[in-house]
């Protein structure tokens, strides 16, 4: 069949020669009115102008019958030669051709509904697959609304399948977030869980690190802790307390370098060797630098400070020895506070060990208060941290002895540098 050309000067006459033509292809409807769209866009600009344009088609062709094999190549027999008969198949495809000869410029094929081809100048082509043979599209085509109406209904149809795969992937979609949402509850639950099992093991070893106050008649004892980091509870800051066999009362109040499980072993290691030396009846001012000695030779890279304090409840006679620890507070019953202030150098220090004792005496409603850094740390210097701490000591001595560290150190951290692990310790003295 000979291709047929067509002058157009008018949209409207374009889609309708298309709509007409794509019907005799026996074209799909979707396929009809995506050519009619795409060849629209690209001959709008010059129909709208007033310049012609020119298309050319060229149906299916239909296929020569061999009386043997068709050859795939030529359409005809192995030989090459055909007897002019046909078998009704066709070639498979319409092809559309749209000539724009005054068009200034190529126009642009981006964004078509249906893809085109460009060829050399300003022409552009399509080609069509037709799965249905012409014959099955009749001969007499219907009418320009009929054809319109055919391919409303047809979009309609594919409106209304993509509403049911919207509701249908709405569903899904819902079914999913549902099965998500269940499963991060799931998920926040075994997190919850994990949270308290974790909570219990770190309050177990905490009591297994912290000893209870001692109880004896004639003192109170109470401590507080803090960690530096809520999630590595067990820093370098610890402290040991017991009674000797002449029925006075020891105190270690350890602060070991770093933070974490690492400074915890160093401090524990410091407080076992302090224990071990004072049951042993080494005499106080001596037990700081048998300490380090005894812990130079397996832990090369331990520092820590430490005070060591020895309390007679009857008396009240006070022992201090210190290792590069921050001076114990010591608060009269009538509120007179002073520093406890003894030089030495700590565990792992260049020549450690307590210079000298330092002896006092505690009174009826006297308080002690040991710590570590942390809580003195302030924005400024060691000594406005002091002066803060005896400020906060003497505001609350008077409250329960168990209440007492935690009230200072509440006070005390409201202004800090940085977070620190922190060692509050209070022994009063009771009256009568």
């Amino acid at each position: 069949m000979k291709p047929q050309i067509t002058t157009l000067h008018s949209l409207a006459g374009l889609r309708s020669a298309l709509r007409r033509l794509a019907h005799r292809a026996g074209l799909p409807v979707e396929l009809r009115y995506r050519l009619a769209l795409s060849a629209t866009r690209v001959a709008r600009a010059e129909l709208t102008a007033g310049r012609p344009v020119l298309l050319e088609t060229v149906p299916p062709q239909p296929t020569d019958r061999a009386d043997g094999q068709l050859d795939g190549r030529t359409g005809g027999r192995a030989d090459g030669r055909t007897d002019g008969r046909t078998d009704g198949r066709t070639d498979g495809r319409l092809t559309v051709r749209l000539h724009l000869p005054h068009a200034p410029r190529r126009p642009s094929l981006d964004g078509l509904p249906l893809p085109a081809e460009r060829l050399p100048g300003t022409d552009v082509v399509w080609r069509v697959p037709v799965p249905v043979p012409p014959a099955m599209a009749g001969d007499d085509p219907p009418g320009l609304v009929e054809l319109l109406e055919e391919e409303l209904s047809a979009a309609v149809d594919r409106v209304d399948a993509l509403a049911d795969d919207h509701q249908r992937l709405k569903h899904e979609l819902a079914e999913t977030n549902s099965g998500v949402l269940a499963l991060y509850v799931q998920l926040e639950e075994r997190d919850e869980q994990l949270r308290q099992a974790h909570g219990r093991i770190l309050r177990q070893l905490e009591d297994a690190l912290r000893p209870p106050p001692v109880r004896v008649p004639g003192l109170e004892m109470a401590v507080h802790y803090e960690p530096a980091e809520k999630h590595a509870p067990t820093g370098g800051d610890l402290y040991d307390w017991f009674v000797l066999p002449d029925g006075t009362v020891h105190i270690t109040v350890v602060d070991a370098l770093g933070h974490g499980l690492t400074s915890t072993r160093s401090a524990l290691n410091v407080t076992h060797a302090v224990r071990t030396l004072a049951l042993e009846g080494h005499p106080l001012e001596s037990i700081v630098a048998r300490t380090d000695e005894v812990l130079a030779t397996f832990d090369h890279e331990l520092m820590a400070t430490v005070q060591l304090v020895r309390l007679d409840p009857a008396s009240g006679e006070l022992v201090l020895a210190n290792g590069s620890h921050p001076p114990a507070l010591l608060v009269r019953e009538d509120g007179e506070a002073s520093l406890l202030e003894v030089r030495g150098r700590g565990i792992g220090f260049p020549l450690p060990g307590s210079e000298r004792l330092l002896r006092d005496r505690l009174g009826p409603g006297d308080l002690l208060l040991l710590y570590t850094d942390g809580l003195t740390e302030s924005r400024r210097d060691p000594r406005e941290g002091e002066q803060r701490l005896a400020r906060a000591a003497r505001r609350h001595r008077h409250r329960p002895i168990e209440e007492v560290p935690a009230a200072i150190a509440a006070e005390m951290h409201t202004v800090i540098l940085h977070p620190d692990d922190t060692v509050a310790l209070t022994v009063r003295r009771v009256p009568g």
